[in-house]
């Protein structure tokens, strides 16, 4: 969403990133839900990565988390319905609940007590406006991880949780991605996923966590410049939609139940994979 919205013309200059685009364009928002949908995708994730209150906080404006958060909720919602009269099968909006500081700053990890507070808001505000399942993403620490976790499964909803990795398999934080799959295990979320890591890094990542857990696994990845070739200040796609459905193919093989796209990835790279994958199955539950 973030970077779709800065290709269409959106400022998501930090601290409030994605989340302006609810501000200042929540039409575009919906159009990007809707976008997705048509690609192919059976699971949009609301636009609600960066509508906490801490985020408002930094930034020095009126907090405006519940108002921002319960219209993300209701554009997602409102695209799903439009794309349901062209299509009748299932689709999924998945709550996004972010690290509450920096994706890649696992240094300015808050307290038990505040992830606790504040992912129990989030997670309780996502539930009750009606998202289908909540979408831990890019969880750059255990103890994070864990307490988002524990938490959201106290909602009743169903729980996925996904950590960034680097290439060797270890969180932003220097914590091995085995330890993170056991320690989280004991909570019981209904499946594990890796997400914001170069499709190259994923390849080789993949089989080692789908030997971690008989758990459903998830991967969507950056298509952005890998970790140790990143220029700062500017995104510079790395892969375009044709190989990246050739790595979500390889993913699928290793037993990836859900497929999809993290920064860069626009309806192109979902409409590839849809077609590369061919008819899917649909389940019930």
């Amino acid at each position: 969403m973030g970077t779709e919205l800065h290709r269409r013309g959106v400022d998501i200059g930090l601290p409030l990133w994605s989340a302006n685009g609810l501000i200042v364009r929540p039409a575009e928002v919906v159009q990007i839900h809707l976008d997705y949908l048509l690609a192919g995708a059976d699971i949009i994730t609301t636009n609600t990565f960066r509508t906490t209150r801490r985020t408002f906080k930094r930034a020095n404006l009126p907090d405006r988390s519940k108002q921002l958060t319960t219209l993300a909720v209701e554009l997602a919602h409102k695209a799903r319905s439009a794309a349901g009269s062209a299509s009748k099968r299932p689709m999924l909006v998945a709550g996004s609940m972010a690290p509450l500081e920096d994706c890649y700053r696992p240094d300015l990890v808050p307290s038990d007590n505040e992830l606790r507070e504040e992912h129990a808001e989030h997670a309780e505000r996502l539930a009750t406006l009606g998202v289908d399942f909540l979408l831990l993403e890019t969880m750059n620490t255990i103890r994070e991880a864990y307490a988002a976790c524990e938490v959201a499964k106290q909602t009743g909803k169903e729980v996925v949780v996904s950590f960034i990795c680097r290439k060797d398999g270890t969180l932003y934080s220097g914590e091995p991605l085995v330890k993170a799959v056991q320690t989280l295990s004991g909570l019981q979320p209904t499946g594990f996923s890796l997400n914001c890591v170069s499709p190259r890094f994923l390849d080789t990542l993949i089989p080692a966590l789908r030997a971690l857990t008989p758990l459903p696994i998830a991967m969507y990845g950056n298509v952005g410049l890998p970790e140790d070739e990143r220029q700062d200040e500017e995104f510079i796609v790395d892969i375009e939609a044709r190989d990246y459905a050739r790595h979500a193919a390889s993913w699928h093989r290793a037993g990836a139940a859900i497929i999809g796209g993290c920064c860069g990835t626009t309806p192109d790279y979902i409409r590839a994979i849809a077609q590369s994958m061919g008819p899917r199955r649909q389940t019930e539950s």
